[in-house]
């Protein structure tokens, strides 16, 4: 009789955010207390790693083929978590695909050229479907954003303006 393996759940985090990996860890424990969950090094990243069989049921958008190639979205319950904890799905999917950086830009008046710095948000991915989750949370949210198509295929999403940034700001925080 052969003994199958449990599906497994890696999260790559780069060594350069411990405190995401921090993060990463408590989550994972969080949601499977029972499990074993461990970090296995690489050159530059750790992997957050654990094994269970529940793994499918927690992520049924799981499947074969990458993900900007397959469907991807929530199922009822991940449906009612996000509308209850928008915050908390935006903030995983900036610290993963997207990044908060200070802009500048210069215009001229009266002859002459000043420069200005302002931050503002991006995230990107190819996958049209976890896009559209980014976006249509931002929406739920009140957060004013533009997109940008790139031609690998890419999609940037961009959060400048003050007051939406401000609220970002308020509830995502930096990377650590």
């Amino acid at each position: 009789m052969t003994k199958q393996r449990a599906p497994s759940l890696s999260i790559a985090c780069g060594d350069a955010w411990p405190g995401l990996i921090d993060s990463a860890e408590r989550a994972v424990r969080c949601v499977l207390p029972n499990n074993s969950v461990c970090r296995v090094r690489n050159t530059g990243c750790h992997y957050v790693k654990v094994y269970s069989r529940h793994l499918p049921c927690l992520f049924p958008q799981h499947g074969p083929g990458k993900k900007h190639e397959r469907p991807i979205a929530l199922v009822p319950w991940q449906r009612e978590l996000v509308d209850a904890h928008p915050w908390a799905l935006l903030r995983g999917l900036i610290h993963s695909d997207g990044c908060r950086i200070v802009n500048w830009a210069s215009r001229t008046t009266d002859g002459v050229v000043t420069r200005y710095e302002y931050p503002r948000y991006f995230f990107t991915n190819t996958s049209t479907d976890i896009v559209r989750l980014f976006t249509d949370t931002l929406d739920a949210v009140g957060v004013a954003w533009k997109s940008y198509a790139r031609p690998t295929g890419a999609v940037n999403i961009s959060v400048a303006r003050r007051a939406s940034v401000a609220l970002m700001d308020q509830y995502i925080g930096p990377k650590y």
